[in-house]
């Protein structure tokens, strides 16, 4: 497989995303440049393609109400709209900054999906929301490139 679509189809995936794929391509000797675009060209991809596909899952729910799946159905689409209408308020105040920087932030369970999953549950506005998890993914990417490349100790 060409070295670069391997980091590209490695930036799609949840938790590795953009940010760990190129410090696999640093470790493996790939070309910083490319191993650079590829990783963002992912973080662009779901950064504008998450906040769209993610409703979908109402979607899916609400044909499941009627199946043996309902009550699970019913409970999921209850627990997202008492979730959007409780945290609104705050993500109206603190949405775009906040979610960049969850985004940002290179642990296990923070990054482009899981901030997806939490701005539509939040009910943020898709296109700030493309915005922010575009940030959050690119500053994640620096934030894992320093440290990778000898510019930044981290102990």
């Amino acid at each position: 497989m060409n070295k670069f679509i391997e980091i590209f189809l490695l930036s799609l995936v949840p938790t590795f995303e953009g940010r760990y794929a190129i410090v696999y391509g640093i470790g493996r000797g790939y070309p910083l440049s490319g191993t650079l675009i590829m990783a963002s060209f992912g973080v662009l991809l779901l950064s504008l393609t998450l906040p769209i596909l993610l409703p979908l899952i109402d979607l899916v729910m609400l044909k499941l109400e009627n199946t043996s799946l309902g009550k699970f159905a019913e409970l999921y689409l209850k627990y997202v709209e008492r979730a959007r209408k409780k945290a609104h308020p705050y993500v109206e105040k603190w949405g775009f900054l906040g979610l960049i920087i969850f985004v940002a932030i290179p642990l296990p369970g923070t990054g482009v999906w899981t901030g997806s999953l939490a701005a539509y549950i939040f009910g943020m506005e898709k296109k700030r929301t493309m915005g922010a998890l575009l940030f959050g993914g690119l500053f994640s990417i620096l934030i894992t490139l320093l440290p990778s490349l000898g510019i930044v100790r981290i102990f």
